[in-house]
């Protein structure tokens, strides 16, 4: 006999619904069980019933061991994200193009002897090259 297929939705009738909900939490347990026998995984389940009781498995010694080793992970995996997402921001092109405008923007202030003031003397020295080197460059073309 083949099983039919179910609609899963709300189950109206209270009796046929607290049925249910018993049968497929052990359903649930014994598969989280055998997960962790089979695959030698470490299973963690929590199943809240509607009137509030707990059913927990743990394959570990303790469910609290299972959830604090949850948290870590969870804690580790977040800063990893935040690290990539910190490194894409450095390697966005766009971040890139607007640093780079920045700085060119602020070379050629700094070629029309706009924001001197804020110069070393190596700098300066590098611009008067720059500059010298232009002025040679228009006359030989000239």
């Amino acid at each position: 006999m083949v099983r039919g297929k179910i609609q899963i939705k709300r189950i109206e009738d209270s009796s046929s619904r607290h049925v249910t909900f018993s049968k497929r939490r052990s359903g649930i347990l014994k598969k989280a069980f055998e997960l962790s026998v089979l695959c030698d995984a470490e299973v963690a389940a929590i199943i809240f019933s509607a009137k509030g009781r707990l059913y927990e498995f743990s394959s570990s010694s303790s469910i609290d061991e299972t959830i604090n080793r949850y948290m870590m992970n969870d804690i580790n995996a977040s800063q990893t994200i935040k690290k990539k997402n910190a490194a894409a921001e450095q390697t966005d092109p766009e971040t890139e193009l607007r640093k780079t405008l920045e700085r060119v923007d602020d070379l050629r202030g700094k070629l029309l002897g706009e924001k001197l003031d804020e110069c070393s003397i190596e700098e300066l020295e590098k611009l008067e090259n720059q500059l010298a080197t232009s002025i040679s460059k228009v006359r030989s073309k000239k």
